[in-house]
């Protein structure tokens, strides 16, 4: 079924049980395959590939040679960068066996060019990525996360809500990602505590925690709530909360709520009481969007 207002070049070629919304357009050189929906709005570009059972919302835009492999889902106004690729095979894959790896995004995506996300995970809304980004499989990913560019997510991490990874960040596999939690660049997370085995254990990084640029966090680590991580500081026991680490191996030297702001000389902790951009509290400040929400003070 094709909705009004489609304009489908004539070269595409295109399974059967195919559903196409209004004001769709798909440019040329594209392969639709068996079973797929295409929501209203939509912009496919030039030599996309969509695989059997793929779902795309309405006024999404997938940009070049973009494909999806099967069972791929992704929400509405979501943009797909070029040559990126949704819903990669896993292992039990790869010899034709008909294995099914779903793969669900939620809406207002951003997925930026030649990122990698396997099958088998879950994203949700406001989901944003910068270039070549590889998420693998089993991976559970909340809403409004943003993972930098060439950062590498391994099989089964959880990332909650709002969680900020820059660029080259690695989560080795098990690693747990908090709310609210930010993670600077080039961050290592390790999960095997005598390396090579199968006895991986993964950290644990807690809601509003700060880890700077170039720290690595030792296998099993938990780094506590509102705790800051030095850069280059190397973790090998855990953080307490609202404790200050550095140095190799890291140890305690401050409280947050001590530190200052080096522009300002204001407290610059706890960092959700004095920074909004991106945060649901944005407009109103923290303590305001808790009482407006009727949330418990954290």
């Amino acid at each position: 079924m094709v909705g009004d207002g489609a304009q489908i070049s004539p070269d595409t070629i295109m399974g059967t049980d195919v559903t196409i919304g209004k004001n769709v357009r798909i440019n040329s050189g594209c392969i639709i395959g068996n079973h797929v929906s295409i929501g209203s709005g939509t912009i496919i570009k030039e030599r996309c590939i969509i695989s059997d059972y793929v779902s795309i919302g309405n006024d999404c835009r997938i940009d070049y040679e973009v494909l999806f492999r099967e069972h791929v889902t992704v929400g509405n106004n979501t943009f797909i960068g070029r040559k990126s690729i949704l819903g990669e095979l896993l292992a039990d894959q790869m010899k034709e066996i008909k294995q099914k790896h779903s793969l669900i995004i939620g809406s207002n995506a951003v997925i930026r060019s030649d990122s990698v996300i396997y099958g088998g995970s879950s994203i949700g809304d406001n989901f944003q990525t910068g270039h070549h980004v590889t998420v693998r499989e089993s991976s559970q990913i909340g809403n409004h996360v943003s993972i930098g560019t060439a950062s590498d997510l391994q099989d089964r991490c959880i990332l909650g809500n709002y969680v900020r990874l820059h660029s080259n960040v690695f989560l080795g596999q098990l690693s747990r990602i908090d709310d609210y939690a930010w993670l600077f660049p080039h961050v290592v997370m390790t999960n095997d505590p005598t390396p090579p085995s199968e006895d991986l254990v993964g950290g644990h990084v807690c809601s509003f925690a700060v880890i700077a640029a170039k720290a690595v966090i030792l296998p099993g680590i938990c780094v506590g709530k509102d705790s800051l991580v030095g850069a280059g500081s190397v973790v090998t026991k855990d953080v307490d909360e609202y404790t200050v680490v550095v140095g190799n191996p890291a140890r305690a030297v401050s409280d947050v709520r001590k530190l200052k702001n080096k522009v300002t000389g204001e407290n610059a902790y706890p960092w959700r009481e004095h920074f909004r951009r991106g945060m649901p509290w944005e407009r109103e400040g923290y303590q305001a969007w808790v009482n407006a929400e009727g949330k418990e003070r954290r």
